[in-house]
């Protein structure tokens, strides 16, 4: 038996795994509509003439006028353009060649990108980017990570609960590039946004690995060396994706760049960004995760930023400053 055929016994099938993925990807749709202003963007699309699928609805989900923003649309992770003035108001991209091949002016000039916390879907990327949209009257990069098996491990050892000790030990690194080694085809589900950023690397046996700690920031790394990104806003752990994703990126395309986080401070590591970071005095999660770095401003709210539950933050107003 050669080294291939040893390792493929350690692959778990595809029909065993993917069901179980699915149903941590839903179970995060649903913490999507605790944390981000989920209800806020479903009014505004409705009362433009459009609804929202958010679940795992069968009943013509892309229909016309219908949003499908579902946690199984696009498992694999996409690329959103949130735009809260003109419509369309929502555009998926399923890789970054796609969005990056997009002739209209408009994306091409997209300045401003999003990053969510761990397992967000489209839904909760679409609320957040909304939020940042309204405030900044431009539209938005959101970017979701699709959610693979070492999501689910990182999530079932407690990293949702503690993902900034996770993150201080690169832990969710190394399980992918383990699970690379071991399993390159089980590694490989949930990981096609990320695999399609021009920089994505893959082991010999054709496994994926992450170069900046996990797949949104591999993606964010990319994009920001391609075009000129001057603000991120990132909530829970999508602060920290972007605090991996800028720290390995010259000066010149850091210089002016204007960073802010809600509900995760990071490390202030650019000499010419500006950094505006939010945490909550209520916000028993956000403190635990923060790692000893201090936000700049304390408010009176929790981890949520749907604006529809008592003591939430409220990212439009703290991103228009």
């Amino acid at each position: 038996m050669d080294s291939d055929d040893a390792l493929s016994v350690f692959e778990m099938p595809r029909p065993l795994v993917e069901p179980a993925l699915e149903a941590c990807r839903l179970f995060n749709t649903s913490l999507d509509s605790l944390f981000y202003d989920v209800p806020a963007l479903v009014q505004a699309l409705r009362d433009d003439g459009e609804s929202v699928a958010t679940g795992a609805e069968n009943d013509a989900p892309d229909a016309p006028g219908r949003l499908n923003l579902g946690a199984l649309k696009n498992p694999e992770g996409s690329l959103l353009v949130v735009d809260a003035e003109t419509a369309p108001h929502v555009r998926a991209f399923d890789d970054v060649p796609t969005f990056l091949a997009c002739p209209d002016q408009a994306i091409r000039a997209i300045d401003i990108a999003s990053i969510t916390g761990v397992g967000s879907s489209a839904l909760g990327s679409a609320a957040l980017a909304w939020n940042v949209s309204a405030a900044a009257g431009a539209p938005v990069l959101a970017i979701v990570p699709g959610y693979g098996v070492a999501d689910a491990l990182l999530q079932g050892l407690g990293g949702w609960f503690g993902f900034g000790l996770y993150d201080a030990l690169d832990t969710k690194s190394h399980l992918q590039t383990a699970l690379a080694l071991i399993a390159p085809r089980t590694a490989a589900i949930g990981r096609r946004l990320s695999a399609s950023a021009p920089g994505s690397k893959r082991l010999a046996n054709g496994g994926p690995v992450f170069r900046t700690g996990c797949g949104s920031s591999d993606v964010l790394h990319d994009l920001m060396e391609l075009r000129p990104i001057r603000c991120l806003v990132g909530h829970s752990k999508g602060a920290l994706a972007i605090g991996n994703a800028v720290r390995s990126l010259p000066g010149s395309r850091t210089a002016g760049l204007r960073i802010i986080t809600l509900g995760c401070p990071i490390a202030q590591e650019l000499a010419g960004a500006r950094y505006e970071q939010f945490l909550g005095w209520f916000d028993a999660l956000g403190a635990l995760n923060a790692w000893g770095h201090a936000p700049d401003t304390w408010i009176a709210t929790d981890h949520s930023t749907n604006s529809s539950l008592p003591l939430s933050m409220h990212a439009e107003a703290l991103v228009a400053g």
